[in-house]
C-alpha cells in the first residue's frame, strides 16, 4: 500500500541536502558537487563531496570534511582540487583529492585564505583568488599584518571611498583580491598580481572574472581601472604575461563594461560579456567574441535579446554553452560562432550551473524547479539522452505532496502581457476558496523563475493552504532589455498596477476569496508591499522583508550610486520625482497591518529603513510586528533563525487571512 504524503513543511524545507553545481571529469564518467545538510540543532551546516556516475548509478561520498566545497576536476582526471577549512585552518585552504578516494592533501597555507579555483591547463598549477594587501611582500608579512588587525582594540573603519561596504562586510581594511597560484608538486603559492598594480574587483570575485590562455603564459582578468573601484564603474578585459610581467588593455575602446573573459580551446578567441554599464543600470548585456591574432570584437547572435551567463567553449572552439533566462526560466544553451541564435540544450526549470567534459563526451548541470530542489543531470552535448542522477533527497521527496505549478499571462499596466506563476496547495479544489498570497520579487531587475527558493519557499507557503501568486511585473529579467528598462525613473507604479491584475485574474478564476488576500516581500518585494500599503486597502496584511522604505534615508546603502539612473535623479536635484517613488512618501495613508522583518547586518538595505517603516506603523496605530536578527544580513541564512521567520510569517498572516479552503457560497 503506497505511503501517504504529508505536506510540505519547514522541517522538511531543511532536512533537504542542498547541491552545488557540478564539476566533471574529463572523460565524462563522473560528475562531483558538494552537497550541503543542516543541522538544526546545532544551527549549522556541514558540506562534503560526493561523486555521481553519469550513467545514474549509485552516489558516493568523496570526503568527509566539514566546508568542503567549490570542486574543480584537473585537466588530467587524476585529482579534485576543492576548498576547505579542517583542523587548525583559520581560512578556507585548497586541498586536493584522488577520485577514486583516499585522504585529501593540503596545496595552501596562506593566512589570507582561498577561493574561486581554476586550473591551469597543463594540470601542475591551481589558480586561485585571495585577498591580500598589495603592499606586503610574502605570507609571512600578510600574516603580521592580519594579526595586528585582529588584534587592535580599536575597531574603527575609515574611509574616503564612495563605496565603503558591500551587502555584509566592509571594504576598508586596505586588502585587495588577488589571482595567485600554487604548485601542485611543491605547494609553493605565488601572488600573480604582485606589483602589476591590478587586482579584481572587490565586489564578489570568483572564477568567472579571470582566465588562463591554454598555453599557461597568459591571465586575462577582469579589472576596473579607475583610480578608485565602483560598482557603477565600467570594467576592462585585461591580459597580463606571466613571464614578463607586463599587461595590455583589450577593451580600452570599446566604451562598455567588459567583463567574465573565456579563453577558447585553441587560443584563437577570448570570449565575454559586454554591459553598458555607465548608461543604463539594468543593462543585461550581450556576448563579445575577440579575434586575438586581429585584434577585433565582434557581438556575438546581435539579434539575441536576453541576457547569458557562464560561458563554456566546447572543444572544438566553435561553439559557446552558456545559461540564458527566457520568460521565467534559465536552460542551457549552445551557441556557434557564426550562428544566428543559440539553440537549446538543456531546458527549464532553472539551470545554474553547468560542467562539459574536457573530451566533450558530456555535460553534467544542475536544475531545479519550483516543485524540485536543484538535482544533478547528465546530457550529450547536443541535447539528446538527458539521464538524471542520484539524488541525495529521493527519499525525502517520495514522502512529501507538492502543490501543482501553473503560468498565466494577464494584461497589466497599460493592458500589456504580464508573466505570471501561481503554486497552488497540494489539496487544492477549485471548488472551494482559497486565500492569496503574492510572493513579490526582489532586484528589481530579477524575476520569478521555475526554480527552487530556500527563503521565500512558494510550495511551503503554499502547503501551509495560500494559493501563491509570483507576477514577473514590468523591469523583470528575462523578457528582454525594453522590458528591463520600462520602470527606470518611475519604481512602484507598474509594478503596482501588474499585481492588482494578477490579483483581479485570479478572483476572475472563482477559487480565489477576495476577504483573503495578503501580500509579501523582501528587498525590492519589500518596497513593493511597503509602497502598496499606501496605494492599495484591499490586502489584508502585508510582510515587509528587508525592503527599501525612504529613498532618501536609502543613501546608506552600499550601492547609492545607482539612484540617478533607476531613480531617475538624486533627491537633491528632483525631490519631487524621488519622492514620488518613495514608499515613506503616502504614509499618511497607511493603514494595513504589516509584519517587518529585517537583518541588523544588510548594508544593501539598511536596516534602519525597517524601524523606520515599523516606527511610522505604530505611530500611527496600525497593527505591526517587528522581526529583527541582530547576526542576519539581507538574508536570513541560519537553520534556527529561518525557523523562526517562517514561523512569523505564517502566524502574522493567519491572524488577518486564515489559511486553508472554504466551500464558495451559494449565490
Amino acid at each position: 500500500m503506497p505511503q501517504k504524503k504529508h505536506p510540505f513543511s519547514v522541517e522538511d524545507l531543511w532536512a533537504i541536502r542542498r547541491l552545488g553545481s557540478p564539476t566533471i571529469a574529463p572523460d565524462g564518467r563522473y560528475a562531483c558537487a558538494s552537497v550541503t545538510a543542516y543541522d538544526m540543532d546545532k544551527n549549522e551546516g556541514h558540506t562534503e563531496l560526493w561523486l555521481f556516475p553519469t550513467d545514474g548509478s549509485k552516489a558516493r561520498r568523496l570526503t568527509a570534511g566539514d566546508k568542503d566545497s567549490e570542486p574543480q576536476w584537473s585537466p588530467d582526471g587524476r585529482w579534485i582540487a576543492f576548498t576547505a577549512k579542517r583542523k587548525d585552518d583559520e581560512e578556507a585552504q585548497i586541498y586536493i583529492i584522488a577520485p577514486d578516494g583516499g585522504e585529501a592533501r593540503r596545496l595552501t597555507s596562506l593566512s589570507t585564505g582561498t577561493l574561486a579555483l581554476r586550473w591551469f591547463p597543463d594540470g601542475k598549477r591551481v589558480a586561485f583568488v585571495s585577498w591580500v594587501w598589495p603592499d606586503l611582500n610574502g605570507d609571512k608579512e600578510q600574516s603580521k599584518r592580519k594579526k595586528e588587525h585582529k588584534d587592535d582594540k580599536v575597531k574603527a573603519h575609515l574611509s574616503e571611498r564612495r563605496e565603503y561596504r558591500f551587502w555584509d562586510h566592509w571594504l576598508t581594511d586596505g586588502r585587495k583580491p588577488h589571482v595567485h597560484a600554487v604548485d601542485v608538486a611543491t605547494g609553493r603559492a605565488r601572488d600573480l598580481l604582485a606589483g602589476t598594480g591590478l587586482a579584481l574587483q572587490p565586489w564578489e570575485p570568483s572564477a568567472e572574472h579571470f582566465d588562463i590562455s591554454p598555453d599557461g603564459r597568459e591571465l586575462a582578468l577582469t579589472i576596473d581601472l579607475a583610480p578608485e573601484p565602483r560598482m557603477m564603474n565600467s570594467a576592462d578585459i585585461v591580459v597580463l604575461d606571466l613571464d614578463t610581467r607586463r599587461h595590455r588593455v583589450l577593451t580600452s575602446e570599446s566604451g562598455l563594461s567588459d567583463e567574465h573573459p573565456r579563453y577558447s580551446p585553441d587560443g584563437r578567441h577570448l570570449a565575454w560579456h559586454s554591459y553598458t554599464l555607465p548608461d543604463v543600470f539594468s543593462e543585461q548585456g550581450r556576448t563579445a567574441l575577440f579575434d586575438r591574432a586581429s585584434t577585433r570584437a565582434r557581438r556575438l547572435a546581435p539579434k539575441l535579446d536576453r541576457a547569458t551567463t557562464r560561458l563554456t567553449w566546447a572543444p572544438d572552439g566553435a561553439s559557446l554553452y552558456m545559461l540564458i533566462e527566457d520568460r521565467g526560466r534559465q536552460g542551457l544553451f549552445r551557441l556557434g560562432l557564426n550562428s544566428a541564435m543559440p539553440s537549446l540544450v538543456a531546458p527549464g526549470g532553472s539551470v545554474s550551473g553547468f560542467a562539459l567534459a574536457r573530451e566533450g563526451t558530456r555535460l553534467a548541470f544542475d536544475r531545479a524547479t519550483l516543485s524540485r530542489p536543484s538535482e544533478l543531470f547528465a546530457i550529450s552535448p547536443d541535447g539528446r539522452n538527458e539521464r538524471p542522477l542520484a539524488s541525495p533527497n529521493r527519499a525525502l521527496l517520495a514522502r512529501v505532496a507538492m502543490g501543482e505549478t501553473r503560468e498565466f499571462s494577464v494584461k497589466g499596466w497599460n493592458r500589456e502581457a504580464v508573466h505570471v506563476w501561481v503554486t497552488y496547495p497540494p489539496d487544492f479544489d477549485a471548488k472551494k476558496r482559497w486565500p492569496l498570497l503574492h510572493s513579490i520579487h526582489g532586484g528589481p531587475h530579477a524575476a520569478h523563475t521555475d526554480g527552487w527558493h530556500y527563503r521565500w519557499n512558494t510550495q511551503a507557503f503554499a502547503a501551509h493552504g495560500y494559493v501563491v501568486v509570483g507576477v514577473n511585473y514590468h523591469g523583470s529579467s528575462g523578457f528582454g532589455q525594453a522590458w528591463l528598462e520600462t520602470i527606470t525613473g518611475n519604481y512602484g507604479a507598474k509594478e503596482l498596477a501588474d499585481t492588482e491584475a494578477a490579483t483581479d485574474f485570479m478572483l476572475r478564476q472563482g477559487y480565489i476569496d477576495r476577504e483573503r488576500l495578503v501580500a509579501g516581500g523582501g528587498s525590492y518585494g519589500g518596497y513593493m508591499v511597503a509602497f502598496m500599503n499606501g496605494h492599495s486597502h484591499r490586502y489584508k496584511t502585508y510582510i515587509c522583508h528587508a525592503g527599501c522604505y525612504d529613498w532618501v534615508s536609502m543613501m546608506a546603502t552600499d550601492g547609492y550610486l545607482f539612484f540617478a539612473k533607476e531613480l531617475g535623479a538624486f533627491h537633491w536635484d528632483n525631490p519631487a520625482r524621488v519622492l514620488k517613488q518613495s514608499p515613506h512618501h503616502y504614509a499618511k495613508r497607511f493603514k494595513t497591518p504589516t509584519l517587518v522583518i529585517h537583518g541588523e547586518l544588510d548594508y544593501r538595505v539598511p536596516a534602519t529603513q525597517a524601524l523606520q517603516y515599523y516606527n511610522t506603523l505604530r505611530a500611527k496605530n496600525v497593527p505591526a510586528r517587528l522581526l529583527y536578527f541582530p547576526d542576519e544580513n539581507h538574508w536570513i541564512l541560519k537553520p534556527q533563525n529561518s525557523r523562526l521567520w517562517y514561523r512569523e510569517f505564517f502566524g502574522w498572516i493567519k491572524r488577518y487571512a486564515e489559511p486553508g479552503a472554504a466551500r464558495r457560497k451559494r449565490r
